[in-house]
């Protein structure tokens, strides 16, 4: 199992988040569940392109202190939503021999969800841990409308959803 850390940068790791102090902490605890299991930790940032403030060279970039990479875990840069828009990421999982992803970070309506469709359609497994995804309230609806909407509707069938307990239990046992 990998647990896959999406877009957890300084630029978007904000107080207006959807449930952000429990966001927090249970990424925190997955994180820190995974690495003392050792199961791999494997980041995955947005590059928005010179200019816009998170790319390369930025400090809204770099992925927020709270969920920090240690040495010699994996970052990707991606440039499209889904993760597997990354040549490199996607070669990477091609070689694990365990289909299954636990996928945690933001943004729920954006690279979540195109992360999540995407690794469905390569045959993966998809693992996602209650309260370890969220989002901003958009013009549409708001952030706790939008995250309930694609956890407990759109991946309906296409995800196992976990609670965070079951999710650590799951780090322990590989």
């Amino acid at each position: 199992m990998i647990l896959l850390v999406i877009d957890m940068q300084k630029g978007i790791v904000d107080e207006e988040l959807y449930g952000y102090d429990t966001f927090i902490e249970r990424t925190v605890r997955l994180i820190e569940a995974a690495r003392k299991n050792n199961v791999e930790v494997v980041y995955v940032r947005h590059d928005a392109g010179p200019g816009s403030g998170m790319s390369v060279g930025d400090d809204d970039f770099e992925i927020a202190d709270q969920v920090r990479p240690e040495q010699g875990e994996k970052v990707f840069v991606k440039t499209i939503n889904s993760c597997f828009g990354n040549k490199d990421f996607k070669e990477y999982l091609k070689q694990q021999e365990d289909k299954r992803l636990m996928i945690i970070g933001l943004q729920t309506n954006y690279c979540i969800d195109a992360t999540i469709k995407s690794a469905f359609e390569r045959g993966f497994e998809v693992i996602i841990p209650e309260g370890t995804n969220s989002t901003f309230d958009n013009d549409y609806m708001t952030g706790e409308t939008t995250v309930r909407y694609y956890n407990e509707d759109v991946w309906e069938n296409i995800v196992d959803s976990v609670t965070i307990e079951e999710a650590i239990d799951m780090l322990s046992r590989k």
